[in-house]
């Protein structure tokens, strides 16, 4: 492609500085150069699917939490210090625009304050061994970060794997878990990948059947389906929409709406190796969305405790999620497209 892009320039140029005065052949010479350095890009469409990646992926440490920067742009803060459990906030998807609801971590004006537990991004469950790992009342555990085991920039990737202890109410520990995050760009795409690997470390555990939970966002405001300001729309890889996608299965769902005056997307792929795949959703009208392959009871009205999931003692299990972050819809961001290249990589990176 450079070969015959240089090649094509340099017969341009010989036909045109034939008879043509110096200024015009300047200018004619400098446009060459523009399209010539065009068919070289890497990346030649909005979406990003023609290319290999973005550009330097930065991590910094600052105080309580790891600021995570695109090309010298913020795109997130993952907090791990005096919290209920680790979340990534804020999250600026194409065009720097805000993705995720404000409130509690900030004040924003026309934000319901409802679920304070809905803090951005995050993983959670509901019910670990009849703890609740997923709101933040009196009575619910902590999932309390240890210690990290790497931060890592890049030039096309960076890497933040973290150690976490999940305490009961009574200061016990319930297990721990791992958490890797990688984060990418594609075009305009903003990429997350997400692997929870939770140990049994402390004896056997049993995930609870409970629709509260897990891997979830709170998306902004005005991409929600309901309220004063709501003007989203839900659809899954089964080509369900908007409130019916609550508790169905699905290889995928993508959640889409106006923020600051521009359509923006974002999904969540459930890898194939996932216990459960393909995973049913807590996707909520007014905002929440979150993969959950526990809550059977409530999402399809069998027995209670249909959905438990149970892990020996030293064993442990592992689930993998891609969150992208994109402009347009689920048909202008390919993502039935992007899903088939994730599910058919064999990794989740």
């Amino acid at each position: 492609m450079e070969k015959r892009a240089l090649t094509l320039t340099r017969d341009a140029v010989r036909r045109i500085h034939f008879g043509m005065p110096l200024r015009q052949f300047g200018i004619a010479l400098l446009l060459l150069a523009l399209f010539a350095a065009g068919c070289q890009s890497p990346c030649c469409d909005r979406c990003g699917m023609g290319g290999t990646g973005g550009g330097q992926v930065a991590l910094e440490h600052a105080e309580g939490r790891v600021r995570v920067s695109l090309d010298g742009q913020l795109f997130t803060e993952y907090h791990y210090q005096n919290v209920s459990r680790p979340f990534l906030f804020p999250i600026l998807g194409p065009g720097s625009v805000k993705m995720t609801r404000s409130w509690p971590m900030s004040e924003a004006p026309n934000e319901e304050r409802d679920h304070p537990h809905h803090r951005s991004l995050w993983y959670a469950h509901g019910s670990i061994n009849g703890q609740d790992f997923w709101s933040e009342s009196a009575k619910a555990g902590r999932t309390v970060h240890e210690r990290f085991l790497k931060v890592a920039s890049g030039r096309k990737s960076g890497m933040l794997h973290t150690a976490n202890k999940l305490v009961a109410r009574d200061g016990a520990i319930v297990a721990t878990d791992e958490r890797l995050y990688r984060f990418s760009t594609e075009g305009e795409v903003k990429i997350i990948d997400v692997e929870i690997t939770v140990i049994a470390s402390h004896g056997p555990l049993t995930f609870g059947d409970t629709k509260e939970g897990s891997m979830a966002i709170r998306l902004a405001e005005t991409m929600r389906l309901k309220g004063k300001v709501g003007q989203g729309h839900i659809v899954n890889s089964e080509g369900i929409r908007d409130g019916e996608t609550w508790g169905k299965r699905a290889r995928w769902v993508d959640y889409y709406g106006p923020v600051e005056g521009k359509t923006v997307g974002v999904a969540m792929f459930d890898h194939p190796s996932n216990p459960r795949h393909p995973t049913w959703w807590h996707v909520r009208d007014y905002g929440l969305f979150a993969a959950n392959p526990f809550g059977i009871h409530d999402f399809e009205k069998k027995p209670a405790g249909t959905g438990d999931l149970k892990i020996r003692a030293g064993e442990k299990v592992t689930w993998k999620y891609r969150i992208l972050f994109h402009p347009g819809n689920e048909q202008e961001a390919r993502i039935a497209e992007r899903y088939q290249a994730y599910a058919g990589s064999g990794h989740s990176h």
